[in-house]
């Protein structure tokens, strides 16, 4: 699978769709996985909170379109802003666009209109133009006419943070995906412990897998109530 980009931007290989735990998103999920390459819509919009997941999914588009021998990218806007919006260059060529946290082009009136050119290109050649953000088309900000009712006018999907019995399936499938296991009561400790976003959780399970591996012990909540002291220490 072609996963790297040519600028240097790496799909995580844990964001795939069976790392991916849907819980109360599976309707979004399923649409998404409806889409066929080649075909409408051109513009798919995912917002929902912070840690619902919505980085996770635009990577996971981006892992299947290259498994489908589909020509992607993934471009965070967060990380890439700085470079200006020469980086969308050559990117209408594509099957697949991934672009996350879209609404930081907001007023940025060359960020807005090369993305419209960006549409309108993937629009002629039948690519697909995926991109993520906090609120809906209408919260994100864009001044460009055009551009915003193109951003409207496709498939326009909403992730949901999930559950705390959702949120233990899913820190459970993530451990699963890693090779090892996650009690019940670990993983309920660790929801009382830590902020409630998966991002969070998710990034500190692979901290305690780590720690575990030194110490050779188990997830128990004795031993992460340890690794949290020894981590507070700091």
């Amino acid at each position: 699978m072609n996963s790297q980009l040519t600028l240097g931007v790496r799909l995580r290989d844990s964001s795939v769709f069976a790392s991916y735990f849907p819980g109360r998103n599976q309707p979004a999920i399923d649409a998404l996985l409806a889409l066929r390459s080649g075909e409408p819509p051109t513009c798919v919009f995912i917002h929902g909170p912070a840690g619902s997941g919505k980085t996770h999914v635009l990577q996971a588009l981006c892992a299947l379109a290259s498994q489908q021998a589909d020509a992607a990218a993934y471009l965070p806007l967060g990380a890439m802003m700085s470079m200006g919006p020469e980086i969308l260059s050559g990117c209408g060529d594509l099957a697949c666009v991934g672009i996350d946290d879209i609404e930081l082009a907001s007023g940025r009136r060359e960020w807005e209109l090369a993305l419209f050119g960006l549409h309108q290109q993937l629009e002629e050649r039948r690519g697909r133009l995926i991109v993520a953000a906090a609120g809906p088309p209408a919260a994100s900000g864009i001044q460009l006419a055009d551009l915003r009712s193109r951003l409207a006018g496709g498939l326009v999907l909403t992730l949901q943070s999930l559950d705390e019995p959702e949120q233990i399936a899913a820190l459970q499938l993530h451990a699963d995906q890693r090779g090892f296991e996650l009690p019940d009561d670990t993983a309920q400790y660790l929801l009382r412990r830590l902020p409630r976003d998966m991002t969070t959780l998710c990034n500190f399970l692979d901290e305690l897998d780590q720690a575990s591996l030194v110490a050779q012990r188990r997830l128990t909540v004795p031993f992460v109530r340890e690794v949290m002291k020894e981590v507070a220490g700091d």
